[in-house]
């Protein structure tokens, strides 16, 4: 992979004049914003000039614009569409361009299924505005009235004949406005590109072999790093005799900086034997810190908590005659990329340019910037897909190690790569979690009173300031790690989906924010979602057994939801669920629903398990699932989640979980941290989307994590009659359970 192309002013003015992108950081003052009217609709509230997001040059080429990053979600591909869509051009007549310090706007981190309801909807509205305004343009220059011209393939068409290219419209201010809170949108009923299955624009390298992750870029001169990374959290370098390595063929120069220590080679492998060479000559000191793993749960909620009630209803006329508590546990989870994190940075006449698969290059250039004393304007961040990973793994780490040795070494770039043992051991893990309820139940057997209570540290602990990073951590003038906070809801953090959608009378729902962190945690997919989730819709299907009464009936008895008693009741049609149902022998059937954040895309997942009873073996042989996601784009890019939300929840649920002693973590690996293998993948995957033409976007990348998980383990349960709740639901676990 080359490095990308640059697009300046000069450049593009040179070639006769442009729709040049700006836009503007500042964000408005809650007077301005009330001084100014009604919001502007996603991205466009907080970077408003439609030339942020459209560009059209002379020459008639057309480039779309996201703050936001690629990371496998397909939306390149759709964003593509839909501003193709809007501005009436064929797909392939224009090109999207991802998040760049220099070229987009700032859309902070691509996180919490928001790209398609932010960022989508900023180009949609956009594109239809740009629309407008090149009408516009073409009945002045035609002196006719706007509404009896057509669009084409990017040329405006007047009755009689008369044609104007966009880029013959084109002038250099004619986009340098600010958006509308309205847009004409095209009708839904004539859409040509959206709503079609495109195939995704970056498939074909990624099956191929090609250039497609910033784990494959090869700049002119590139040199290759590594980095040592202490033993251990805390861990101090004590003594490093590094005259030996210094001498080790092709070896270019070692970087100390405090416990930062790294070695720098002409070639990659002359690189890695420079580190073991350097790890074994280094000698730190290290002390046991870590919690007893074994008995995670009652460690988790002993320790200081901020505790807060999130939801309260009350209907004293309602009481339960019976009655059912449990609790449920989440261990520390990895992000388990495949492509273990890298970067590449260059330092050039006091400017820094960095390549990197960070989720955040506005809040990562911010924190590299710090950790380097530089003026931010001195730093630029590009996103380059990564090999892996919806969350916070090690990606803004290694940018900040690429951009520490490159400043150690200017000129030439610096290729820094993590091994494996580096990833497991030091990315930010999914937080665990500790869930306990109780319900009763009337004797109609409708759930009376609800209590959910939910402990855990915060979910996100990504870069905006220095000390987010590793390198900035370990520099001799280290900087101090950000004091952790819960994430506000409704969205939330630990406590994202704790608050049930269904209805209930009575409900309570508690969360306990645990400061502490005794692991270093960070984002993941789907936040305390994945757990609450999986909490919840375990629940109702045990509520559903104490009151005798079908799990997919229960649910609906309790939600009043139209929109999602529709994707429920689309999962259990497809599956073939039926009341009373018995599956074949060793196997069994679960079902689970959830709104993700109550206020982002519906999921709805039927599941059948089989579990061997010797070994206590599960595997997923088949899920249906139904989804509700707004206005569809692309329907394949959103069956791609489902299933992919479905096969990585599958292997959290049954594989998954960090292990350490009372000082390092041991997880370092994949015999260590085992995830699903291929011969464990599911039969079949079917996803049934409910379109919703003219709604808003929903973000559905996260949607499908929490049912996902639920619905294994209610259909673990149908088998075995066994319920677990403690994850990973591992054969061990389940053997155990059987055999007990």
């Amino acid at each position: 992979m080359t490095a990308p192309v640059v697009l300046d002013r000069r450049s593009v003015l040179a070639g006769g004049g442009a729709l040049i992108v700006s836009f503007s950081l500042r964000r408005a003052g809650a007077q301005e914003k009330a001084a100014q009217g009604p919001k502007l609709p996603g991205s466009l509230a907080t970077s408003p000039n439609l030339d942020s997001w459209i560009r059209i040059d002379a020459d008639g080429q057309i480039t779309a614009f996201t703050g936001k990053a690629e990371l496998g979600q397909g939306f390149r591909t759709a964003f593509q569409q839909i501003a193709a869509e809007q501005l009436d051009i064929p797909f392939d007549a224009l090109k999207v361009i991802t998040a760049d310090t220099k070229l987009t706007a700032n859309e902070g981190y691509t996180s919490g299924s928001h790209s398609m309801q932010d960022s989508g909807t900023a180009i949609l509205h956009a594109a239809a505005q740009a629309r407008a305004l090149l009408v516009a343009e073409a009945a002045r220059r035609f002196d006719l009235p706007p509404d009896g011209l057509r669009t084409e393939s990017a040329v405006v068409i007047a009755p009689d004949g008369r044609r104007l290219s966009y880029g013959e419209l084109v002038a250099s201010d004619l986009l340098h406005v600010e958006a509308q809170p309205t847009s004409h949108l095209k009708d839904p009923a004539s859409f040509k590109v959206m709503g079609q299955p495109v195939p995704r624009v970056d498939i074909p390298a990624k099956v191929t072999g090609g250039a497609a992750y910033v784990q494959d870029m090869r700049l002119p001169g590139m040199v290759h790093a590594r980095v040592v990374r202490p033993p251990s959290y805390g861990a101090q370098l004590s003594e490093c005799d590094t005259a030996a390595i210094e001498k080790m063929p092709g070896v270019i120069g070692i970087v100390r900086d405090g416990n930062f220590l790294a070695v720098v080679a002409e070639k990659e492998f002359s690189a890695v034997k420079a580190m073991k060479a350097l790890s074994a000559a280094a000698k730190w000191r290290e002390s046991a810190k870590l919690p007893n793993q074994q008995d995670l749960a009652n460690a988790l909620t002993a320790l200081p908590s901020q505790d807060f009630a999130i939801f309260e209803r009350s209907d004293p006329a309602v009481n339960g005659a019976r009655s059912l508590e449990a609790t449920y546990t989440r261990p520390y989870q990895s992000h388990g990329s495949i492509g273990p994190s890298c970067a590449v940075a260059q330092f050039v006449d006091g400017a820094m340019t960095v390549w990197t698969h960070t989720q955040g290059v506005y809040p990562d250039r911010q924190a590299i910037a710090e950790m380097l004393g530089m003026a931010q304007s001195s730093v630029r961040l590009i996103h380059v897909e990564g090999s892996g990973c919806y969350g916070h793994n090690g990606a803004d780490d290694a940018a900040a190690d690429a951009a520490l040795i490159a400043r150690a070494l200017p000129g030439r770039p610096i290729r820094v790569q993590w091994m494996r043992e580096q990833e497991h051991g030091w990315e930010p893990y999914g937080p665990a979690m500790v869930t306990k309820l109780s319900a009763s139940l009337t004797e109609d057997g409708r759930i009376a009173d609800w209590n959910f209570a939910v402990w855990s540290n915060t979910h996100s602990m990504r870069p905006g300031g220095a000390g987010s990073l590793l390198a900035a951590q370990h520099m001799a003038r280290s900087f101090a790690v950000p004091a952790p906070k819960p994430l506000p809801l409704p969205e939330g953090g630990g406590d994202r989906n704790a608050i049930p959608i269904y209805n209930f009378p009575n409900a309570h729902v508690m969360h306990h924010f645990i400061p502490t962190m005794p692991l270093r945690i960070s984002a993941m997919r789907a936040l305390g979602a994945y757990h609450n989730v999986f909490s919840i819709e375990s629940f109702m299907d045990e509520l559903a057994g104490l009151a005798g009464d079908d799990p997919v009936a229960f649910r609906l008895k309790h939600l009043d939801d139209a929109r999602g008693r529709a994707v429920v009741e689309t999962a259990a049609r497809e599956f073939g669920w039926t009341r009373g149902q018995k599956p074949p022998q060793n196997r069994g059937y679960g079902f689970a629903f959830a709104r993700y954040k109550n206020l982002a895309a519906y999921c709805a997942i039927a599941t059948e398990v089989e579990v061997d009873r010797e070994t206590g073996r599960a595997r997923l042989v088949r899920a249906v699932a139904a989804v509700d996601a707004g206005q569809v784009v692309n329907p394949d890019g959103i069956t791609n989640q489902i299933e992919g939300a479905i096969v990585q929840s599958t292997s959290w649920t049954l594989y998954e979980s960090v292990t350490f002693d009372d000082t390092r973590i041991t997880s370092i690996d994949w015999q260590t941290y085992p995830i699903l293998r291929f011969d464990a993948v599911p039969d079949s995957i079917a996803v049934h989307i409910i379109n919703r033409p003219g709604q808003p976007f929903l973000g559905s990348g996260e949607t499908g994590q929490g049912p996902a998980a639920a619905s294994l383990a209610n259909a673990i349960a149908d088998a075995t009659g066994k319920r677990l709740r403690d994850l990973p639901l591992s054969r061990k676990r389940i053997k155990d359970a059987i055999d007990a």
